[in-house]
Formats: structure tokens, sequence, C-alpha cells
């Protein structure tokens, strides 16, 4: 990665941000450094030091004091911004004519092969295999586990309305699931099939349904639940299925990201972490978003999440809350961005 240090008077709309739920993102995200990994780094070393510090200054004092400001040079493809959500999806325990579709627990034979950290690193191969008493096989797609591949092992979670409700959980990759009774539970990312993911908003622009203008997530949705049938084949040119678990009241509010921690709003971002480590901190800097919050998009954000989508030194996805509202601003995010990533000054020796 190369990288131009700045000043932070260089960064658009620095003073201007509030900098305290970055500063609450960020100890959320060093909390969850293991010291007998992590540590053995002197990045992750000074991440973790420098946390008890925001105890004692200022966010922007913290900030400014212990970190460098870096502008990514990037001359490989141009920074672009998407976002996420937590959606509330209405669902059961047990299936019924009203929810037929599952959402699955991860399969006792699913392993990893490589990190779940770099799984958005690595979208051109296999992230998760087969265990086999031969070795390890291709697990199975999307099409094949809609067709029953899973079939008969009480693998089934909660049960969905459609395979679209049910698919958009897996692409956000968690979800408040609404129960019948009106109590809400929440599921987060816990594994998935391996095959990379293929956008099927592409797709759908290719065969002409819809303009790459008019493609945002409602419309996308919109498309989908229309006709379920025509629907159905063209979720699974999107080989990649997710599995997943339920939190516990103990997990705290909020989905999870890849470091374990709860995702905080407006401030957590999903990086291709070939190019950046978690947990640090990045300056988005985006001038054409102001959807979000009715200004240009200038925002500390912490690298707290990955996606199989998100490849590339100014690629990242900004996490934007719970619900339709939030759905409907994330989906409607596609914008161009810089990063300007801020460095710990103990790593940089000063």
């Amino acid at each position: 990665m190369n990288y131009q240090a700045v000043s932070f008077d260089d960064l658009p709309g620095w003073r201007e941000d509030d900098l305290a739920p970055a500063a609450f993102a960020f100890r959320a995200s060093a909390a969850k450094l293991d010291p007998a990994v992590d540590q053995l780094t002197l990045w992750n070393r000074a991440l973790s030091a420098l946390t008890e510090a925001t105890n004692t200054t200022t966010p922007r004092e913290f900030f400014e004091t212990h970190f460098t400001p870096h502008r990514v040079i990037n001359t490989a493809s141009p920074g672009l911004l998407t976002g996420y959500f937590e959606p509330i999806v209405s669902g059961s325990r047990t299936r019924s004519t009203v929810f037929p579709v599952p959402l699955h627990r991860r399969p006792a034979d699913l392993i990893n092969l490589v990190g779940e950290a770099d799984r958005g690193a690595t979208t051109t191969k296999l992230t998760h295999a087969r265990r086999t008493a031969l070795g390890t096989e291709p697990y199975a797609t999307r099409r094949d586990i809609d067709e029953g591949a899973l079939n008969g092992q009480d693998l089934e979670l909660f049960y969905v309305a459609d395979i679209v409700d049910r698919f958009i959980v897996q692409v956000q990759g968690s979800a408040a699931i609404r129960l019948p009774d009106g109590t809400l539970t929440r599921v987060t990312y816990d594994g998935k099939n391996g095959h990379p993911y293929t956008s099927i908003g592409r797709v759908l622009i290719d065969q002409g349904a819809i303009s790459a203008a008019g493609m945002t997530l409602d419309a996308l949705t919109s498309w989908l639940k229309s006709d379920l049938d025509r629907a159905r084949p063209v979720i699974w040119h999107n080989e990649s299925y997710v599995f997943f678990r339920e939190l516990s009241a103990d997990d705290g509010n909020g989905p999870f990201g890849v470091m374990n921690c709860a995702l905080t709003p407006g401030r957590s971002l999903a990086v291709d972490t070939s190019h950046h480590a978690l947990g640090l901190p990045i300056f988005v800097s985006a001038p054409t978003l102001t959807h979000v919050s009715q200004n240009p998009f200038n925002r500390l954000m912490i690298a707290q999440d990955v996606g199989s989508a998100i490849k590339g030194p100014e690629r990242g996805d900004i996490f934007i809350g719970t619900g339709d509202e939030a759905g409907r601003i994330a989906g409607a995010i596609k914008h161009p961005g810089n990063f300007f990533v801020l460095l710990p000054n103990a790593a940089l020796g000063r």
C-alpha cells in the first residue's frame, strides 16, 4: 500500500466532524484484539496500547496526538463507497405456510480455507469448503442448497417469508428477526459455503431488466418480489450462501462485524484486509454522497468489517444502521470516495 503523509487540516471536513462516535467504535475494536495473537505486531500493539488514552483526552486530542493521516495513493481503481444495513424481517422458529424458507446455521462439516477477516480479499477463490473423509471438496452451491443439499441435518435456525427476504439477510450478513409474538432476536454471519459472490444487481443490469442508473436495493427487491419464480434463477447466479447464528442478550445491541463487536451506525466501515488492517481509523471523504446526513460525507470511520464484494484500496462499505430507513439510505449509496488512513505514530516510530 502506498501512502502519502498529510496534515489533519488536509482532511476535508475534519474540523467539523464529531469524533466521539468514531472513538467509541475504535475502543470497541481495540478491546477485541487478542493479546496472544494481534499484539505480536507493532501495528496492533499500538492500537491496543492507545485505547486507554481515550479515557483521559477528548477524541480529537487523542487522534491528533497519536496518529498521522496518510492519503491512500491509489492508481489501481477509483474509490467506491456502498452501504449496508441490518434488515428487520418477519420470521419464525418453526416452518409454516407463512414462513417456509429457512435460514441455516453453520454445518458441522464446513471448514474455513482462509481466515474470516480475509474472505473479502479472496473473492475469486474458495474461502470455505466441505470436510470429507478423503479431504475437502467445494461446498454445495446456493442452488444445490435450495434443491435440498442440507435437508435432514437439522440446520434450520429460523424461517422467513420468501427467498428474497433470505437473500437480503444473507447479503447484509445480519438481521433482526421479528417473531410472531412481536419480540425481536438477532442473527449474525457464521460462515458461508465458500463460493465467490456474484452481484445479481449486475446480472439484471446486463440483462436489461433494470438500468444501471435505476439500480438501488429498493428497485432490486421490488423486481425480485414481484415474481418469485422469476427471481429464483436470478438469485442462483450468486452461488455464495451465508450461514447464521443467533445472538444472545449477552452479546449486546446491534449486529456484529468480523471483529466480533457490535457495529456503530455511520462509523463502521467494511474494507479489503489485503490493503487495510482491521481496527484502523480511516477518514472517508465522499463529496457527492449527501443523502446520509444532508451534507458531503466527510467522516472518521473504523475498519471493523469485511465483505465479499469489498475489494480494492479505496473500496468501502458503510454500515448505516437497522431497519427500513437505514436500508433505503444504504441501498442508494454508490459514490466515489477517498481514504485517508490514520496510522498510529507508535507504529511509525514516532
